[in-house]
């Protein structure tokens, strides 16, 4: 064999050896990028926005289960956890939907921490608005971009009156349904205070949804000039609710939550039937796990 074909076989047996390395050190920096991803993500002092209410459209198949999510407890024990799970009710009844966006100067993240660095983790609530007016003209609102902190505004869902679901902030983000406000849990008093010019609110836990005010009612402040809501309201209301995994006692209103002592929605309201409704399209299920 001649010195020149010998040398280059060499040449060629080294650069496939340089090739192999390379890419075993690129696929073993990819595997710790993605271990430091998922670490990221799966941090138990944001708060589990999984628990809220999932967007789900119509179609033509199966409603998919996909947002019965387990409660998780950080701590193993041998007496059962439970979570929600939707009904043959729930596959039978789909609401017509729509998805309208939102300015982003009027919704923002859900934060970790508050403005003093203290680690937040406050379970989900649900707090329920009407509109005051026409949805399409809160909608409207929604999409202007407003620069005074004390103007913005959102919810993350809206019901019309023919019971048609709004899509509008996903349930990941924090819209600013409620300034001053304070929610009363057995455990305490929960309220968080994301900036330091602004008055505590629960908006950083909070999933707002809103109903649609009846025509009749517009700028009405009490219960004798308030027509109520639609049967179609209601049953879109409780659909949604159902699907999240925020429990009875942790849905309440902007008139219990309220600290400026201005707000009085959503008017007329009747709880009991709502309760009613959404045990119908949702049931407790518990699990049981083995303690390791």
């Amino acid at each position: 064999m001649r010195f020149k074909d010998w040398a280059t076989r060499v040449i060629l047996i080294s650069l496939m050896f340089m090739a192999l390395i390379a890419v075993l050190l690129i696929g073993r920096a990819t595997q710790l990028h993605n271990n430091r991803i998922t670490y990221h993500t799966s941090n138990p002092q944001v708060t589990a926005w999984s628990q809220y209410p999932q967007a789900q459209f119509q179609s033509a198949k199966e409603p998919e289960k996909k947002f019965q999510r387990v409660i998780k407890s950080p701590v193993k024990i041998s007496k059962p956890l439970a979570r929600y799970v939707t009904t043959q009710t729930f596959a039978q009844y789909r609401p017509n939907y729509q998805v309208a966006s939102v300015d982003p100067t009027n919704y923002g993240e859900r934060y970790a921490q508050d403005v003093n660095g203290v680690t937040l983790n406050n379970q989900p609530i649900i707090v329920l608005h009407e509109t005051g007016y026409s949805a399409s003209s809160a909608i409207n609102f929604f999409q202007v971009a407003h620069t005074d902190e004390s103007v913005q505004a959102s919810y993350h869902a809206l019901i019309k009156l023919d019971g048609t679901v709004v899509y509008l902030v996903p349930p990941e983000k924090r819209a600013f349904g409620a300034a001053n406000s304070v929610f009363e849990s057995p455990q305490g008093v929960e309220t968080v205070q994301t900036n330091p010019n602004l008055p505590a609110s629960v908006n950083n836990f909070a999933y707002h949804v809103s109903l649609e005010t009846p025509p009749d009612s517009y700028d009405s402040s009490s219960q004798q000039t308030h027509s109520g809501y639609t049967e179609a309201q209601y049953d879109s209301l409780a659909w949604l609710i159902a699907q999240s995994q925020v429990p009875d006692d942790r849905i309440t209103t902007h008139h219990l939550v309220d600290r400026s002592g201005k707000k009085v929605d959503p008017i007329n309201f009747d709880g009991n039937k709502f309760l009613d409704l959404l045990n119908t399209y949702r049931q407790i299920r518990p699990i049981y796990r083995v303690s390791k």
